[in-house]
């Protein structure tokens, strides 16, 4: 019998009531967590109400599987704030600058995602490394590793969940990152020798698994699911010896082992995984469903069965159970039903919770739609339907699938012949950058290592019940442009005051830095409730893209002409740049990225002209996204890369020399990619540095740069004050690797989830750090 699989769901509810209160359950029935966990980080809940809201929120989450009808259900996927920081926390990997602050383990816990300082009781820790989960926008919290860090099981987190859900009477499927994976990830300290990495202590790890699998054995679980995405990249074709050490050695006190490969493709590394000791292997057939027939026959001669991960984890669209019910009857013909799984192609985290509560989308548009819950459903009914009893889900999914097909054909003349019409020359500035730089200098008139901010300041309360009433009908538009302008003003006060030199606005109108512009663009739906995670307790609600794109009035030139009224500095334009704005929304699944991305470049690109043509002499077009979007093989790299390039080049090339442009990146590993950021010819980037210790500086030694940057010089993602001394070491050591002249003094990222009290005293030392630089550096 085919059976139904699950790899991982959401951590929150929908709603939003943990605002409030304690209850436990949020709007609709939904449980939500991230609300409490802030309310512990600003001293409102206990650690105590803290778990026994994480414990209900487990059982929800358990409950609406099973009600699903799905076989078998995850446990151990739930984290707090991030599951790569709870396999550190856990395996006893806690750095000595945490455990010497004498935190209580929730609180060292904490600090090592987001960093803590507590003044009075001398407490000052920086957080640990974030970074990027594949090609993903969720963010993994990355631990410090060295060659005699040591593990022990600080707490068997797998077993603990396990038991739970039995005790609710629920069997699950215990989830761990495989050991190759999880060492793959981790950070390597900075003070480590050049020749280590981390996957050298593999063998001092294996145990810790061993552990663990045993007891989950001991428990009664029955199989486990060993997350390896490591195995959709190009390098793991080299791990076959250490992928063979790993499962021999846990495969005889494991439960039946599962490995799962999300993200990607297998490629090679079939040869020797087809020899290893587990129960299954999982294919993302949703991203690469090619890969079917060379995996299948490599399996056939085995007895290892198939997970087949064709219903998505990453999009939000109705799976075609047909077409996936075809691919999978390919399976069941080869090996057999007993051998084959229907699943989702990664853990839900990355989708949604539920279209149950969307009460704006139209009755069509949630037909075209599948969140975490129905997915749930898809799966159930699709192995059930393999199993010769489909349901009546079938018939209504072909209905809506030929409809969604039918509304695909539909397009905007006027947008597609646009893009056809794009040349090279609209892919390039007027001048190159020295001839632009002096245009610009005559202009801006900033002094050597100018002090900027990102873009945003802190979005108050203020802010966010303005937002709501306007958009509940409770204040009239005039009101409520009113107090933006208010904002606005505030802010330019508070960056005379502070000594900045290249201003910004604040953004207070911006809900977020995608949705904003997508409610202004034609071709984009919006969700009420379909919070996805982006790291810790931070929650995004990414647009849609379901039809062809296009600007129909201009969208920030109002709020910046404005700001720059209030000031004699010069005031930077903010955008959030095509390939990001992409990224960052659930795209279209019947057109290309490419031509999707174009779009919106064009219409960037009347935005860039119209700011310019207000005044605007410096205009910013973040790309944070760019290097997410990297595919995740080499071979696919310089497709992907060329058309995302100039996505940007065509979204800021139609100004003057004298316009500064600015982008700015953060939260990846930008070195395999750095000399497609210089094909950007932005004349200023800006790019986080310091959360990750300055490595990028290694990267600048490779293959310097020739415009104006930023490296950030503090963590805007902690609480924490950086000191006056620490901004002056990080510039410092920026001038040893980057010609004074060219660099520009900012934090890490924007400001919009810091407070005003920490931002004026972290913005204060910056400056103070900037005027030491010009006296040193003169």
């Amino acid at each position: 019998m085919v059976k139904s699989a699950v790899l991982g769901y959401p951590r929150i509810g929908v709603g939003r009531a943990m605002k409030k209160n304690f209850s436990w359950i949020g709007q609709n029935g939904l449980l939500i967590t991230h609300q409490v966990i802030e309310n512990y980080w600003n001293g409102k809940a206990t650690a105590e109400e803290l778990q026994e809201v994480a414990k209900n929120v487990r059982k929800e989450r358990w409950q609406t599987i099973q009600k699903a009808g799905v076989d078998i259900i995850p446990s151990g996927d739930f984290t707090l704030y991030d599951h790569l920081l709870d396999h550190s926390f856990n395996f006893g990997v806690i750095p000595e600058r945490y455990v010497s602050q004498g935190m209580s383990p929730q609180d060292t816990y904490f600090a090592m995602g987001r960093g803590r300082q507590v003044k009075e009781k001398g407490i000052d820790v920086v957080a640990s490394e974030m970074g990027k989960f594949f090609d993903s926008n969720y963010h993994i919290v990355k631990v410090d590793h060295e060659p005699k860090t040591a593990f022990k099981l600080n707490n068997n987190q797998w077993l603990s969940e396990y038991e739970e859900a039995k005790a609710l009477g629920i069997e699950t499927r215990p989830v761990l990152f495989g050991p190759i994976t999880y060492l793959s990830l981790v950070r390597k300290s900075r003070d480590s020798p050049a020749e280590f990495e981390p996957l050298q202590l593999l063998d001092s790890l294996i145990p810790i698994y061993k552990e663990v699998l045993e007891s989950l054995k001991k428990a009664g679980a029955q199989e486990v699911q060993i997350d390896e995405p490591i195995l959709v990249l190009d390098k793991a074709e080299a791990y076959g010896d250490l992928f063979k050490k790993v499962y021999e050695a846990l495969a005889p006190v494991a439960p039946k082992i599962t490995i799962t490969t999300a993200y990607g493709r297998v490629g090679k590394s079939i040869e020797f995984l087809k020899d290893l000791p587990i129960h299954a292997l999982h294919l993302d057939l949703d991203r690469e469903p090619k890969q079917l027939d060379e995996v299948l026959a490599a399996l056939k001669p085995t007895k290892a069965g198939i997970e087949l991960g064709v219903v998505s984890g990453r999009n939000i669209w109705k799976n075609d159970l047909k077409a996936s019910k075809a691919l999978a009857e390919k399976a069941v013909a080869e090996l057999g039903a007993d051998r084959v799984v229907v699943s989702t192609s990664s853990s839900l985290l990355h989708t949604p919770i539920s279209l149950k509560v969307e009460t704006k989308l139209t009755e069509q548009q949630k037909s075209w739609l599948s969140f975490a819950e129905e997915k749930c459903e898809e799966v159930a009914a699709l192995a059930a339907a393999l199993n010769g009893q489909e349901s009546s889900l079938f018939e209504q999914n072909t209905k809506d699938i030929a409809a969604r097909r039918e509304f695909e054909r539909t397009s905007d003349s006027a947008v597609r012949d646009r893009v056809a019409g794009i040349t090279e020359e609209q892919l390039a500035r007027k001048a190159p950058f020295p001839e632009r730089r002096a245009a610009q200098k005559k202009h801006l008139n900033l002094p050597k290592f100018p002090t900027t901010t990102i873009g945003s300041f802190p979005q108050t309360k203020e802010i966010r019940l303005a937002r709501s009433k306007f958009g509940k009908g409770e204040i009239s538009q005039e009101e409520y442009e009113k107090a933006m302008e208010a904002e606005i003003r505030h802010a330019c006060e508070f960056q005379e005051k502070v000594g900045l030199d290249l201003f910004v606005h604040g953004e207070p109108e911006r809900n977020d830095m995608v949705q904003y512009f997508g409610e202004q663009l034609n071709g984009f739906i919006f969700t009420q409730l379909g919070w996805v995670q982006s790291y810790g307790s931070r929650y995004v609600r990414p647009p849609i893209v379901v039809s062809d794109v296009s600007r129909p009035a201009p969208m920030t030139v109002r709020w910046s002409a404005y700001a720059q009224s209030q000031t004699s500095k010069p005031m930077k334009g903010m955008l959030t740049g095509p390939v990001t704005i992409l990224n960052w929304s659930f795209p279209r699944a019947d057109v290309s990225k490419e031509i999707q991305s174009k779009q919106l470049a064009l219409a960037l690109r009347d935005e860039v002209v119209d700011l310019a043509n207000a005044g605007i002499k410096a205009i910013q077009v973040d790309e944070p996204a760019i290097r997410e979007g990297l595919p995740l093989r080499k071979a696919d790299w310089d497709n992907y890369l060329r058309w995302a390039v100039d996505s940007f080049r065509l979204s800021t090339s139609g100004v003057e020399n004298d316009i500064q442009v600015h982008s700015h990146f953060c939260y990846s590993d930008f070195g395999d990619i750095f000399p497609s950021i210089q094909r950007l010819d932005a004349d200023v980037i800006s790019i986080e540095a310091s959360k990750a210790d300055l490595k990028l500086l290694d990267v600048f030694k490779s293959y310097g740069y020739s415009n104006e940057i930023g490296p950030g010089v503090y963590d805007i993602h902690s609480p924490r004050v950086p000191g006056e001394q620490e901004i002056k070491d990080r510039i410092a050591a920026m001038v040893k690797v980057l010609p004074a002249d060219l660099l520009v003094v900012n934090p890490d990222c924007g400001l919009k989830t810091r407070g005003w009290k920490e931002t004026e005293e972290s913005l204060a030392n910056l400056v103070a750090a900037a005027r030491w630089a010009r006296e040193t550096y003169a």
